[in-house]
Formats: C-alpha cells, structure tokens, sequence
C-alpha cells in the first residue's frame, strides 16, 4: 500500500505564517508598552522609600522602548519565534502594572510567566516588595500586603495549571514534561548556559546532589538582594533577571534581552560604573564568535565541547560584569546619599 499523502495548501502555510510573524510582532510592542510605562513612572529613580541623587538624569521614555525594540537579541528573539517571548512579556508587564500600583494586575501577569517558564517564580519576593513600595498610602503593612499577593499569585497559577490539567485529558504529566525538565535537567543540549558541560562530566551518583546544589545558588540571589537593597525593589527584579540569564539550566538570548530592556532605566548610574568598555567588548566578542564555534563543533567537525563551552564561559563573563557593574555603581548611588560628603570622590577597596 501506498503512502497517504496530504496535500499542503500554499495559501494556508503563507496565512499561517503571516498570523505567526504578527503575533511575535505584536507581543514585542506589548512589551516595549510596558517598558516605556515603567520608565515613565520614574520608580528606577525616585520611589516613596528612596531618591537618588542623580535621579535628574534620565533617558527619554521612547529612548528606553526603542532600546528594547532595537535590541539585537529582542529582534533575533522574535525572528526565531521563541515562547520566550510570551514569558518575557509577562514579566515585564507585572512590573509595570506594580509600578503603575496595579498589584492584582501585577501577580496575575507573574503567574502566567511562571506558567510559561518557572524560574519568574522567583521574582516573587521583590515583586512584592515593590507593590507594597508603591502603594504607601494604603497604611498596609507588609506582611498583609504579602499576605493578600502571595495567595492571589498562587490562586492564578493554580487555575492556569488546572486548566492545562483539563486541556491534556485530565492529566497532569504535562508537568514532568516542561517544568520537571528545568528542575531536573534530563536534556543536556549544549547552549549558552553553565550547566550542561557540568552535568555531562557528572558521575550519576552525585547528580542529584550537584543539582540541589546549583538550584540553591541560583535561589540564594533572592534573599541576599531583598534584604540588601529593600529600599530599590526595582533593580532588585532588574538584577535577578540578568543573574538569571546566566546561571539558570536553559538559558538564551531571549534572557538577555529582558535584561538588557531594564538596564537603561537606570541611566543616571552609567557614570559610576568602571568597567563598561571591557563589559561591552566581552559580551560582543561572544555574540559575534558564539554561532561561528557552535558551527565549527557541530557542523565543521574542526572543534569539540571544551571549544564551544569557552565561549560560553566568555557570554558568561560579560553578562556577569555588566550584573556586577550596575551593582556596584547602585549601591555606590545609595551611599552617596547616606554620605553626600563622598559624592564625586574616588573609592577604593580595602
């Protein structure tokens, strides 16, 4: 017998592909949208609990939008078609509804991006530090604020789940199969990330432990950061998005570029940061020369793992140096304004 074979209507491929290109599309704008209010509210200068000095300086709002919209890894993002993109738009949109103190709005779009991906769960604490930042004159305390988001987050990732639940034949073995993935890291695909070369060289019998080990250290930025910076929530969320990009299993460009879209709201800190030639030049050398080693390992056969991997370490310095950048030049910010005296006058180490 014969094989069926299907015709494929030309006419239906093209319309499907124009309503696939326009929703990616529409799904950027949404989230440039969103940039643009969250700059505009001017929280990442001024907010109820803290003013930075500089807080004069600062790029135009459509500056900010079109440094996201423009971004090569934003545009590379969209023209691959990643659901990166969904989850990316969620969590930009929770910030800017908790900027624009929408705090219901704001766990309900941070649910859907832990429904898209798990690792936005995490930005749960500073999300809700920031709504309750912006919403001072309500008297809440925060641990009722806290409270009353974290169990509204939880009620629409439940139903989000449970819906999913219905939609695959009332089974829930869709969750081994995407967020059991990310947890315990069966594929070991190489990407831009630290984990797979790791977990290749791992010996099976300490691979849950090394697991739970590189799980807690991603985890533990959390905390620390919260209870750092408390009075900037903002650039808390901010920096867990990039140490996510480097350090969480799956990792892409895609992390960077939500990154990279919340940077320059903090604008009016560039002129503290030390090292930026070197933090830009490094992460230019690994998008540029990245594809060009993943090519010769894979395809040219001139390479090998260690080959590819190294380039990789370099993506991860850069974007490393540019967390840490800003780091330093927020909190050297924030202790101008305990120590006015010092502002303008060179540090130093001890």
């Amino acid at each position: 017998m014969g094989q069926l074979r299907v015709p494929i209507d030309p006419f239906h491929t093209a319309f499907f592909q124009l309503v696939t290109a326009l929703l990616y599309i529409l799904v950027d704008l949404v989230s440039a949208d969103a940039v643009i209010r969250i700059a505009r509210s001017g929280a990442a200068r001024s907010s109820p609990v803290f003013s930075s000095p500089r807080k004069d300086i600062k790029w135009d709002e459509l500056a900010v939008g079109a440094a996201f919209l423009f971004n090569p890894f934003t545009i590379a993002t969209c023209l691959a078609r990643s659901t990166a993109v969904f989850s990316n738009c969620a969590i930009v949109c929770a910030i800017a509804a908790a900027v624009d103190q929408r705090p219901v709005k704001s766990m309900l779009a941070l649910a859907s991006a832990a429904y898209f991906s798990l690792y936005p769960a995490l930005l749960l604490p500073p999300l809700i530090l920031l709504c309750h930042d912006q919403s001072v004159g309500t008297k809440s305390s925060l641990p009722n604020t806290a409270s009353k988001l974290l169990l509204f987050f939880l009620g629409s990732l439940t139903w989000l789940l449970a819906t999913s639940y219905v939609l695959t034949g009332f089974s829930w073995e869709f969750i081994h199969s995407t967020y059991g993935v990310h947890l315990l890291l069966p594929d070991l695909t190489p990407n831009v990330g630290l984990w797979w070369y790791f977990f290749i060289e791992m010996f099976d019998p300490f691979r849950a432990f090394f697991l739970g080990v590189f799980w807690l250290h991603l985890v533990s930025y959390v905390g620390g950061l919260c209870f750092r910076l408390r009075k900037q929530p903002l650039f808390v969320l901010t920096t867990l998005l990039g140490i996510f990009a480097v350090f969480q299993p799956y990792p892409s460009i895609a992390d960077a570029s939500v990154y990279f879209s919340l940077v320059p709201l903090y604008s009016h800190i560039f002129p503290l940061m030390r090292y930026t030639f070197f933090a830009i030049a490094t992460v230019l050398y690994a998008t540029l020369l990245g594809p060009a080693f993943y090519y010769l390992w894979i395809y040219a056969g001139s390479g090998n793992a260690n080959f590819f991997y190294a380039i990789t370490l370099v993506w991860s310095l850069g974007l490393s140096t540019v967390v840490g950048e800003c780091l330093f030049a927020v909190l050297r910010d924030e202790w101008e304004v305990d120590r006015p005296e010092m502002k303008g006058k060179d540090i130093r180490r001890i």
